[in-house]
């Protein structure tokens, strides 16, 4: 895995081993960022289950001002350290070593707000629902925050599912085995 544009461009990444995380391919990591692009210039980005970090990575060498990182994956998190010191991101970077919710609660009382957030929980175990209600819930999206979240393509979250969080979808990216939803908050 690498980083695809920006100042980290073609430096490789660490992901950890073993199947409980999914590495986002170069393909669908360019797709989405061909779509995400626009946004990222001086914007503050969230990857929740991060996993190697590759995404928040990739959003802050395209321009992001800041990334904040979550898993709870002990190997994860020294993935995400490391790729950070690798790609010379550290002091751009909060990583949160603990669950995804606790993760939320955190950042709530650190006073994060966030404009961009890439959600890609383990599937079928309804943790992107929890978190999509606990970020409205705790005001941790900025004003026009736009979330991606990555569902399985066959028998993932339903989209009505993520609207009844009080999210509008934007978008709907469908590929070979995944899907990323686009969404923004409702209005209250």
């Amino acid at each position: 895995m690498r980083v695809i544009a920006g100042t980290a461009r073609r430096l490789l990444l660490k992901t950890p081993t073993g199947m409980n995380t999914r590495p986002t391919t170069d393909r669908i990591k360019e797709t989405l960022f061909n779509i995400l692009q626009p946004k990222l210039a001086g914007r503050d980005f969230l990857d929740l289950f991060a996993g190697s970090g590759g995404i928040g990575i990739e959003a802050l060498s395209r321009g992001a001002r800041s990334a904040c990182f979550a898993d709870s994956s002990r190997e994860a998190v020294s993935c995400i350290k490391e790729n950070l010191a690798h790609t010379k991101m550290t002091d751009r970077s909060v990583v949160y070593a603990t669950d995804a919710m606790t993760a939320l609660r955190r950042m709530r009382s650190d006073r994060k707000r966030f404009d961009i957030v890439f959600l890609d929980p383990p599937y079928g175990k309804g943790l992107e629902l929890a978190a999509l209600t606990a970020m409205r819930e705790n005001g941790l999206l900025a004003e026009d925050a736009l979330v991606v979240v990555e569902t399985a393509l066959e028998g993932g979250t339903a989209i009505e599912e993520l609207e009844a969080c009080g999210y509008c979808v934007t978008r709907v990216k469908d590929y070979k085995t995944n899907r990323h939803v686009f969404l923004q908050a409702a209005e209250e």
